[in-house]
């Protein structure tokens, strides 16, 4: 299908009409849908230790987008106008999903998950055991690990365009706290913990205050650190203002009990969730 489906795009992007694609091209882009759905494809999967963006599907979804026709969508009292039909659910898939979750066509929540009243958008993979807590969104293509809690009102941002750029990633056993935002393909890595209100974008400056000289990272938040929302002074011709920063405070110490863990380090750091 990769090979078709970069076919189908170079087409379009050098002037194809949608609706000059044949029955055979449009398969292999609906195609790839179903197998985004099912959860035989993901956007980003993590190769010998590296995370690989896999640019022919989001090449798909957004083709997807353009090969869909607006539509009225009914789900009980409630209609809607779109072009993306949301996943429907019973017992077999193994999935808590509470009224009003939503998950689009095109994501895929794993056997175990649980949806609280939130929003999954296309080419989103949430692993099992992992709560997306209410009012809660994952983005577009971001990718949510196994055993993560997303607190209420997480904003997880969705990377679709460029297809090159890599999506949002939250590595298992994380925990974002309430009202965080991680956006611009931000990497939040195994075991992490964000404290609330703690806002993640590429260029974020993330700087580890835990030694005697501080250390910074971007884009990137290492494995088992917890992490409280801060600030930074800067100079501006106006005067010297405080901008937002995250302050790594500590680390999560080992455990086989990942709850205990996890409440070791919130009660430790007191960090607010």
């Amino acid at each position: 299908m990769q090979n078709e489906v970069n076919q189908v795009w170079t087409d379009v992007q050098n002037g194809k009409r949608i609706d000059e694609l044949s029955t055979h091209e449009l398969k292999y882009v609906l195609e790839t849908i179903e197998g985004l759905d099912a959860g035989n494809l993901r956007v980003c999967e993590k190769v010998n230790s590296e995370w690989k963006t896999n640019e022919w599907i989001k090449k798909a979804i957004l083709l997807y987008f353009r090969i869909q026709k607006m539509d009225v969508m009914s789900a009980g009292d409630f209609t809607y106008y779109d072009k993306i039909p949301v996943k429907q659910w019973s017992e077999e898939e193994g999935v808590r999903v509470v009224p009003h979750a939503l998950a689009r066509k095109g994501s895929f929540i794993e056997k175990g998950a649980i949806l609280m009243p939130s929003y999954v958008n296309i080419g989103a993979w949430v692993g099992s055991g992992t709560m997306v807590d209410t009012w809660a969104t994952v983005g577009s293509c971001a990718q949510i690990g196994r055993n993560v809690h997303l607190s209420g009102g997480v904003g997880i941002g969705g990377v679709l365009e460029p297809v090159q750029a890599s999506p949002v990633i939250i590595e298992d056993n994380a925990f974002i706290g309430s009202r965080c935002i991680v956006v611009e393909g931000a990497l939040i890595e195994e075991g992490a913990v964000l404290g609330a209100g703690v806002t993640i974008t590429a260029s974020t400056k993330i700087i580890d205050v835990t030694g005697p000289t501080p250390v910074e990272y971007k884009g990137r938040v290492p494995a088992n650190c917890v992490v409280i929302p801060g600030t930074q002074m800067k100079e501006f011709a106006a005067g010297n203002y405080g901008v937002p920063c995250a302050l790594i405070i500590g680390k999560r110490k080992p455990s086989t009990d990942l709850k205990t863990s996890l409440t070791d380090a919130l009660r430790d750091y007191s960090v607010s969730v």
